[in-house]
């Protein structure tokens, strides 16, 4: 029972990375309030949550509406968290998360909670893949226990997400940028390792190889 909602866990701390939002945060919020701090970062980890929540509970119903099976989103998915991987290795921006003229925007707008923090950088392409990844399979009605215990490990990654945002600028003068690189590139190998385990998967399935 604990097995699959610790690997869930594992899975989608690594795609959400919360130790990035601590540069980014900081970045996007220089030079305000800590009220302004603490209300783009309240707001932008409820909406992430209802994004996710949406996405849990109707994702594979809207798959199944647009004809996509399960295994084939297990193979795209897995490409798009390589993709996603390769970004935390290099630290190079692979458009996986927000392209250039995105985040030129997030620094004109006023109110960055929604974007660019909540989307895309928490709920973002990876986050949902790996929401539909997990949540798909289940019939909420026979496995109420395994859907509620992976819900509580979103919960628990956002609440870190929250967490970090708000002690964003102690923490950047500790860790600095180079810290925060070099613990995303770890968790990068991770998740690439565990990407190409989701392709293996769907491609077994898709051609009922054991």
């Amino acid at each position: 029972m604990l097995e699959q909602p610790l690997k869930f866990f594992v899975v989608f701390f690594v795609v959400v990375e919360p130790v990035s939002l601590i540069p980014l945060f900081t970045g996007l919020t220089a030079g305000a309030t800590g009220q302004y701090k603490r209300r783009m970062a309240l707001k932008a980890v409820s909406v992430s949550a209802v994004i996710l929540l949406l996405f849990a509970l109707g994702g594979a119903g809207f798959l199944t509406l647009m004809g996509i099976s399960l295994e084939a989103f297990r193979i795209f998915g897995g490409l798009l968290l390589f993709l996603l991987a390769l970004e935390m290795v290099f630290a190079r921006e692979s458009g996986a998360r927000t392209s250039s003229s995105e985040a030129a925007e997030s620094r004109r707008r006023a109110d960055i909670s929604v974007f660019p923090l909540a989307f895309p950088f928490i709920a973002g392409p990876g986050a949902l893949a790996t929401i539909l990844l997990w949540f798909g399979p289940l019939h909420l009605a026979g496995q109420a226990a395994l859907f509620g215990a992976l819900l509580a490990a979103v919960a628990v990654v956002l609440a870190i997400a929250l967490a970090l945002m708000l002690l964003a600028d102690p923490l950047m003068r500790v860790i600095g940028v180079t810290g925060a690189n070099v613990a995303g590139r770890l968790l990068g190998v991770i998740l690439g390792a565990l990407a190409v385990q989701f392709v293996l998967d769907g491609l077994r399935q898709a051609f009922g190889v054991g």
